[in-house]
Parts: C-alpha cells; sequence; structure tokens
C-alpha cells in the first residue's frame, strides 16, 4: 500500500540529494517524495535524522541519511543497469572529500573567511583533469556506460560548472564538458528534477520511483 512505501525527503536542488534520487528512479524503487526547504526543515524529518541534511529515507523502522548509503539501498533492491558494477569508492571518496572542498570555496566563497575563489578553481580543476583523463576514448568513467561513480560525481561537477558556466565551457576538459551535457540531458536527470511543490506547506506527498 501507498502508505507504507518508504518516505524520502529531498531538496530538489542539492546534489547529495540530486544523486539518491537517480539511483531511486533507475532501480524503480516506490517511495513518498517529500520535497523540503533547507532553511525551514520539517519537524518529522528532524526527528527521524537529527543532523538535518538531505536525502533522507524513512523505511519503517529504518532511517538512511547518507546519499551514498541511499543509492546502494535502491540499487540493492534492482540494478538494471548495473550501476554498482561501476562503484569507483576511491574517485567518489575524492570527489566528496577534497573537490567538495574546493567546490564549496570557489562557488560560495563569501560563505567562509579567508576563501580564495580563484585558489579553490584552480585546485578543484586539478580533479577535473582527473577526470578528463578518464574519460579518453569512452563516454563514461568506467567505460561505455554509466555507473554509479558517474551518477555520485556529476552532480559536483555540475555545482562547479554554475559558479561560472562562462569560464567552464572555455577550458580544455572537452571529455569532462561531452560527459556532463550528456548525464546533465539525460532523461534519467531531466525526470528527478521534476518541481514539487513544498510538503511542509501542503501536506502533499509524490510517488516518486
Amino acid at each position: 500500500m501507498a502508505d507504507q512505501q518508504p518516505i524520502l525527503y529531498s531538496f530538489r536542488r542539492c546534489p547529495f540529494a540530486m544523486r539518491a534520487r537517480m539511483a531511486i528512479a533507475i532501480s524503480e524503487t516506490p517511495v513518498r517524495l517529500r520535497e523540503i526547504i533547507l532553511r525551514d526543515k520539517p519537524e518529522e524529518m528532524l526527528a527521524a535524522s537529527p543532523k538535518g541534511t538531505v536525502p533522507v529515507v524513512v523505511a519503517g523502522d529504518k532511517v538512511i541519511d547518507e546519499s551514498l548509503t541511499v543509492m546502494h539501498w535502491a540499487l540493492a533492491q534492482n540494478d538494471p543497469e548495473d550501476w554498482l558494477g561501476g562503484n569507483d569508492a576511491a574517485l567518489i571518496e575524492e570527489a566528496d572529500g577534497p573537490f567538495k572542498h574546493h567546490l564549496d570555496r570557489y562557488k560560495y566563497s563569501t560563505r567562509y573567511d579567508d576563501a580564495d575563489k580563484a585558489e579553490h578553481r584552480t585546485e578543484g580543476m586539478k580533479f577535473l583533469k582527473k577526470l578528463d583523463e578518464k574519460l579518453v576514448g569512452q563516454p563514461y568513467l568506467n567505460g561505455d556506460k554509466r555507473t554509479l561513480a558517474d551518477i555520485a560525481i556529476f552532480p559536483f561537477v555540475r555545482q562547479f560548472r554554475i559558479a561560472d558556466p562562462d569560464w567552464f565551457d572555455a577550458v580544455p576538459i572537452a571529455n569532462v564538458q561531452r560527459w556532463l551535457n550528456g548525464l546533465m540531458t539525460s532523461d534519467l536527470f531531466q525526470s528527478v528534477m521534476k518541481k514539487y511543490p513544498l510538503w511542509k506547506e501542503t501536506g502533499e506527498e509524490f510517488l516518486f520511483q
């Protein structure tokens, strides 16, 4: 029954939530989506996961509040494209760690004391060049098919581009640009970026799969 399906708390523009939604969508795992906004978090979400970040899946007594864990949870139920076969854990860790550190200080430099925007852009580019080398002669990070590594990493590369699209599109990382554009324009990504009204304001849940 619908009211027994897991709940997904999500924020449309959060890259962590994006990658979780893509895994849920490709696995066709039905969840009840509750769209939230981070500056006004629902008490129900905070009661389930006090750290207050998205995504959060509440499946009965189980709470999953790490995006990669949500991805693995969904794909363990159904993995039609064998995403788990391309689980480059070290590359994903580098994206989530050092690259995300520089991304935040490049894109949101005014939020950090003494953050040098140009310096962090330069440091972030080192990771993008690494991706560019991996993409030589192949459309995705692990070969001919998209896998977990692509989906886990690309929302953050997208954020890096958003900080200055003209600059990003002009730098010599043609493989990354092609890869990013392909993922951004994919039917899968477009489907998970649909806008929903805020659950806290409307009480409306939406079947998402």
